[in-house]
């Protein structure tokens, strides 16, 4: 049988369904003594991407991790470039099965302990990378920064740029992620200098402008940050990837939300965007822009109740919307509390809808922040509320007179000095 029909014909197979006949072609295939046959040497290489696809569409994840130290050999008879990228795709077939990430870590290891013994350098490299990805979505923080401290100094001495933006931006990830935002900024502006050194593909540059739009959101510049959602939003969507494109339209919802501006919620939510990306993510953004809205801690802590997968297993979105639900419920209590002078804890608790314990905690952040002036009665359970100090203006003068009196001494004594000298 012809090469490219032994190749059909196992694709059809794995289509139908059979498994099993689909296998036993793909495994005849990548029997073949290929040599330096390019036809062969391409049908094993497609031979290997379908029996991984297999794999994945039985959830073999063992099996798969077995497939790719066997192919390991038959490598010899490929291009150093060829090999590489067939590495990669097979790693690449663990994603998107979260309980198979400690496996996909470990093959991902054994590949580089293999390219270091082969001396593929820049296979190396680039599993490097891939491993420092795995170390982030495994929230091994540690391990990825000090593999991304190891590969970055190698990498700046032979100037390979690509992967130094990819590295540098998935160093700002992971410094983000144990919230340390100047070196995460720090790192971003690396990448970025990186990339304008070079074509950047459009899927890498989808991801810097994600990562910018979630560093202003942590500075709480909403109207930058969505600048940048939306311009990743537009690549991830030219790319017709699904789930990054989903992400990137709600954090552009949740950027307007933040900024109060519910117009724009609803023109994004009425829109062809919210149409083609329409479920349980949007209908969440939209019940939270409601609440928003309506400046209502009932509907608000509703909607993270009847959305709790869609809003919590997001830490950007949960993140946000802790400091949204924190502004809310202030700005409530402000609205009870303004028109006394005292007033019952219980009583603001009855009006919020909380408990007395999270309304005493909740109002003495908020006299010590300074956002109302009072004291807590906890004995009988009193808020009593000041109106707002005076600053006296004579005591900030008098202040001032004393400092420069102090100041015109000292010089007096510096010349006494001098004059004696």
């Amino acid at each position: 049988m012809p090469s490219n029909a032994s190749i059909e014909l196992a694709g059809a197979e794995l289509k139908s369904k059979n498994f099993a006949k689909a296998e036993a072609i793909y495994r005849e295939i990548l029997q073949k003594n290929v040599k330096k046959d390019d036809s062969l040497i391409n049908e094993q290489e497609q031979a290997m991407v379908g029996l991984s696809d297999l794999y994945v569409a039985e959830n073999r994840h063992e099996d798969l991790a077995k497939f790719v130290q066997e192919v390991r050999p038959l490598m010899s008879n490929f291009s150093k470039a060829k090999s590489a990228k067939i590495i990669r795709t097979l790693i690449d077939k663990f994603s998107g099965a979260k309980s198979s990430l400690h496996l996909q870590i470990e093959v991902t290891k054994s590949c580089r302990e293999w390219a270091v013994e082969e001396k593929r350098t820049f296979l190396r490299q680039a599993l490097d990378t891939k491993l420092i990805s795995l170390y982030y979505e495994n929230s091994s923080y540690t391990d990825a920064i000090n593999l991304t401290n190891t590969i970055l100094f190698e990498l700046k001495k032979m100037d390979d740029k690509m992967l130094l933006t990819e590295v540098h931006l998935l160093e700002s990830k992971v410094y983000h992620a144990i919230r340390n935002i100047p070196k995460a900024r720090a790192s971003l502006t690396a990448a970025r200098t990186a990339a304008n050194a070079i074509y950047c593909p459009a899927a890498l540059q989808a991801s810097l402008d994600m990562q910018s739009g979630i560093l202003h959101a942590e500075e709480a510049d909403f109207k930058t940050a969505y600048s940048y959602f939306y311009e990743a939003y537009e690549g991830y969507n030219t790319l017709d990837d699904v789930k990054k494109a989903l992400s990137s339209f709600k954090y552009m919802l949740l950027s307007q939300i933040m900024l109060n501006s519910i117009s724009e919620v609803k023109s994004l939510l009425t829109g062809k965007h919210s149409a083609k990306y329409s479920g349980r993510d949007i209908e969440a953004m939209r019940a939270v822009a409601q609440a928003h809205e309506n400046r209502s801690l009932a509907d608000f802590e509703k909607a993270l109740q009847d959305f709790k997968q869609e809003l919590a297993s997001d830490p950007i979105i949960r993140s946000h919307l802790s400091t949204l639900y924190d502004n809310l419920l202030e700005q409530n209590l402000l609205r009870v509390v303004e028109p006394y002078s005292r007033i019952e804890v219980s009583h603001i608790a009855n009006v919020i809808g909380l408990s007395t314990v999270q309304v005493e905690g909740k109002l003495s952040q908020m006299i010590l922040d300074k956002v109302f002036y009072g004291i807590l009665d906890q004995g009988s359970g009193i808020l009593i509320v000041f109106d707002e100090p005076q600053q006296d203006k004579t005591y900030e003068a008098a202040l001032e007179v004393i400092k420069n009196m102090g100041t015109v001494v000292d010089l007096l004594i510096e010349n006494k000095a001098s004059a004696l000298l």
